[in-house]
């Protein structure tokens, strides 16, 4: 997110003021060329939530029954964003009853009376890309009952905003709000007569984002997994519109496509929500199936590496490692220091996870999950793997910095299963240690066997190990390796202190074991995610002690229990509950 303080944003701001009033003056569209058919997936229990006057909005709940969404005091710029881009019409038509209709009417025309006209934080490009699809796919429900009056302003404004997208898609940042820009653009352009004009600029300007942006193993540079999922969604909707108005995408908008994924298969957990990474969440409800079924593309990368992910997968069980350099620069502005940390799932149920982005909770919560101890991984000394530089930009734009630059890893066969051996450079320099870790998962998955190595490799890092033993007068260096737990995880120590028992509501119980000089303990932890009102409350294992010598062996493990039965039926569905 842009500062809006700094010159150019208000440059920007008030050339897209300057636009959007502009383009109220003219009054293109009249109709649709074909009536379109809805292709984004709502939430039924967001959308009586809605109903009921409960407005979920970026981490911030307003109770307000009877209450127009416009007349909403917005409590931060993120809450007016998700008002004014309209997913929210998602929702709304996932209940889909005659009250649903009506007040999705309300607020709609609402909007155009009240912005209309250019006015207000709606007119950017990427939130204009958002409304024109959402808008055009529930024009259905939208329109049914409305007179021509409302009719026809509901087309004028549709013309209006695509001639705004136009003009300002190519001042929206790179990435995910230029792609939403672009495929609004294009959308719009072949659903509403009189716009056809704008769709070829705007393809050739989706190819040329398309090059920039995925790279040839199909991963972006964010290296976030459900960031990832929202461009596969936006080009796959693209193509769809461009096919049944009877034109081809182009091959590099295809190829787009093909390479995403098997990228996505590749990060999607066995229980079907992708790996929580650099600031992206399990993905919406019903998103990646919809994405990779309309994709028509089955295959997964063939390596188990994807976007610097290195992926275990046996019998119900799947384990997905962050195995690279966290990104850098501009594409660090949402990223973690995360090296080395995984998250497993069994069948339909998480066990081990990371705490997950803190964004929608504010400033604080969002610098906790970027940190290493809010990711299963060892962390040392009380620092993280990387470190947040001071941007001066304000606490949404600080970048990685001090990060690791050599992570190797090697995926290979083990006796009994698959393994993956990794490391990191991120604590040689202020500790000279080098952590490597090793995962072990069993043909059956149904046991994995792990070891974090604590090494000083070289002369110049034994020095500076020696250095920082001084300063702490030989009592050691001290290392904490976590293991976070889904908040639906029933965890107790057991063994007199020697294990942790995992039980989840499948029925499966899991143990955790250690088999080194560490001390063992069962502590609080949170989970974070987007959409809530509130952290949730979560425990973690952790296996803290100190590093006396050049080498230091953590050696541990997590298996089933003998009596857990190789197939489950785990048949219980979870009803989403927003408020906890």
């Amino acid at each position: 997110m842009l500062n809006p303080n700094s010159p150019s944003s208000r440059y920007t701001s008030a050339m897209h003021r300057l636009h959007a009033r502009l383009s109220t003056l003219a009054r293109p569209a009249t109709l649709f060329t074909s009536m379109p058919e809805p292709r984004t997936i709502g939430v039924f229990a967001k959308g009586r939530q809605l109903l009921a006057g409960n407005f979920l909005f970026a981490g911030h709940l307003i109770v307000a029954p009877e209450t127009s969404i416009w007349d909403l005091q917005a409590p931060d710029a993120e809450y007016e964003q998700e008002l004014h881009g309209f997913a929210w019409l998602d929702d709304l038509a996932a209940v889909g009853d005659t009250a649903a209709r009506q007040k999705g009417q309300a607020w709609v025309w609402r909007w155009i009376e009240r912005y209309g006209r250019g006015r207000g934080p709606g007119w950017t490009p990427e939130l204009a890309g958002r409304r024109l699809i959402r808008w055009i796919n529930h024009a259905i429900l939208l329109l049914q009952g409305q007179d021509k009056e409302q009719s026809d302003a509901f087309y004028r404004s549709l013309g209006q905003q695509v001639i705004f997208l136009s003009r300002r898609w190519h001042a929206t940042a790179p990435g995910l709000p230029r792609f939403e820009a672009l495929t609004g653009l294009i959308y719009a352009g072949l659903a509403l007569e009189g716009m056809s004009e704008h769709v070829d600029p705007a393809l050739k300007a989706l190819a040329k984002e398309c090059q920039r942006q995925i790279d040839d193993q199909g991963g972006l540079a964010t290296r976030n997994p459900e960031e990832l999922l929202e461009v596969l969604t936006l080009l796959t909707w693209a193509r769809v519109a461009l096919e049944d108005a009877g034109r081809e995408p182009s091959e590099t908008h295809r190829t787009a496509i093909q390479r995403i994924a098997p990228t996505l298969r590749t990060l999607r957990h066995a229980d079907g929500g992708l790996a929580r990474f650099h600031g992206g969440g399990r993905g919406m409800e019903g998103r990646l199936d919809a994405a990779l079924a309309a994709c028509k593309v089955k295959d997964r990368q063939p390596d188990g590496q994807a976007m610097g992910y290195a992926r275990l997968s046996s019998g119900r069980t799947s384990i997905i490692q962050d195995a690279s350099q966290p990104p850098l620069g501009e594409n660090s502005l949402n990223a973690h220091a995360s090296t080395l940390a995984f998250e497993m799932t069994s069948g339909r149920r998480p066990v081990i996870v990371n705490c997950g982005p803190g964004d929608s909770f504010g400033e604080e919560w969002r610098r906790a999950g970027r940190a290493t101890p809010s990711h299963s991984t060892l962390s040392l000394d009380g620092f993280s793997s990387a470190r947040l530089g001071e941007s001066g930009k304000g606490w949404r734009e600080e970048q990685l910095i001090d990060a690791p630059s050599d992570v190797p890893v090697q995926l290979s066969s083990a006796n009994d299963g698959l393994r993956l051996e990794s490391g990191h450079n991120g604590y040689v320099a202020t500790h000279g240690l080098t952590h490597a870790r090793t995962l072990e998962l069993t043909f059956d998955g149904r046991g994995l066997a792990g070891e974090d190595l604590l090494l000083a490799l070289d002369d110049n890092s034994k020095r500076q190990f020696d250095r920082v033993m001084d300063a702490k007068n030989l009592q050691g260096i001290p290392y904490q390796a976590r293991f976070h737990l889904h908040p639906e995880v029933d965890a107790a120590v057991d063994l007199g202190g020697a294990a942790v028992s995992i039980a989840l509501k499948s029925g499966e119980i899991w143990v955790f074991r250690h088999n080194s000089g560490a001390n063992l303990s069962l502590s609080s932890s949170v989970y974070l995610e987007k959409g809530r009102l509130k952290p949730r409350a979560a425990k973690q294992i952790v296996l803290s002690g100190v590093a006396m010598e050049y080498a230091t062996r953590i050696r541990w493990s997590l298996s089933k229990a003998q009596e857990t039965s190789i197939a489950i039926r785990d048949l219980n569905r979870d009803e989403l509950d927003l408020t906890h």
